[in-house]
């Protein structure tokens, strides 16, 4: 059975004005440069496409269930900075040396498009504006961008993304442990979940206990769509390139669709309580995350 919430308030009617807004302002912080930069014009391409903004709107909704306003000053930055990282990310998994991908949200990768040098090139040029933009954001105090730029630096590094794409490289073909698997899936996904929501939590001067919670969220709410992108791996709408993990140790192949579906859901429940914790006054977080979860888990059935 799907989870369900109470949608008496309906934060899915703003979301459109919100991800227009993001739209808008990663177009202003990300410029079109000379015809001949095929760098910043990479940057583009791999930020700009149309996507979920999952990240980014998790931000902002999070940010407003503990009480910020969607348009103070400096949170549409912090929200743009997250959704750059995450580009780059993405940038990076797909060239050649890594998962070898053609195709990303339904267009070809970015070194299809423009080389595997531009592609590492573009992918390098975001992150350090992605830690600019923070610096530089309007509205926050000093101390709170620094706050802001620690917790993102840490989920990119060794101690995140850098660390989860290493053991899914290395050890991804050989069998593991669930434990192992779900430690790689944690790096990969859940650290920059955290960060993006402790950022929330930043701008929000929200007290230690809500961190707390929001970082227990964040790791549930990453190891569920870690095994949600597994589970659609060979689908055709996921605009990607389908059987990616063909022969790598996956909890799919190791419990089963069921099996791993099952598991999906324990993480969304226990997700859920960690989440009503942090944000009591608030459901806009909980209806878009169940929201998401709903549609894509709806396809499958």
């Amino acid at each position: 059975m799907i989870v369900r919430v109470d949608t008496a308030v309906n934060p899915q009617s703003e979301l459109p004005q919100l991800q227009q807004r993001l739209q808008i302002h990663l177009e202003q912080l990300l410029p079109c440069g000379q015809q001949a930069d095929q760098v910043r014009a990479a940057m583009r391409a791999g930020t700009l496409a149309p996507g979920k903004r999952i990240r980014p709107l998790l931000l902002l909704l999070a940010a407003h269930d503990m009480g910020c306003d969607s348009r103070q000053p400096g949170l549409l930055d912090l929200a743009c900075a997250v959704e750059m990282v995450h580009a780059a990310s993405l940038i990076l998994d797909d060239i050649p040396s890594m998962d070898n991908a053609q195709m990303r949200r339904g267009r070809p990768t970015v070194h299809c498009e423009f080389g595997e040098n531009v592609a590492i090139l573009a992918a390098i040029a975001l992150v350090s504006r992605a830690f600019e933009v923070i610096a530089v954001a309007p509205g926050l105090a000093a101390q709170r961008k620094s706050d802001a730029i620690a917790e993102l630096s840490a989920a990119v590094g060794l101690q995140g993304l850098v660390q989860g794409q290493f053991q899914d490289l290395h050890d991804g073909a050989h069998a593991r442990s669930a434990e192992a698997i779900e430690l790689t899936n944690e790096l990969k996904t859940s650290v920059l979940f955290r960060a993006t929501l402790q950022m929330a939590a930043i701008a929000a001067n929200a007290p230690p206990t809500v961190r707390q919670n929001l970082r227990s969220f964040a790791q549930d709410l990453g190891l569920a769509f870690q095994l949600l992108d597994d589970l659609t791996d060979g689908d055709k709408y996921t605009g990607k390139d389908r059987h990616q993990d063909q022969g790598k140790s996956t909890l799919v192949a190791m419990l089963g669709a069921e099996g791993a579906e099952r598991r999906l859901r324990d993480h969304l429940r226990s997700a859920d309580a960690h989440l009503a914790c942090a944000c009591h006054r608030g459901m806009a977080t909980r209806q878009y995350m169940h929201a998401l979860f709903n549609q894509q888990l709806a396809r499958r059935n």
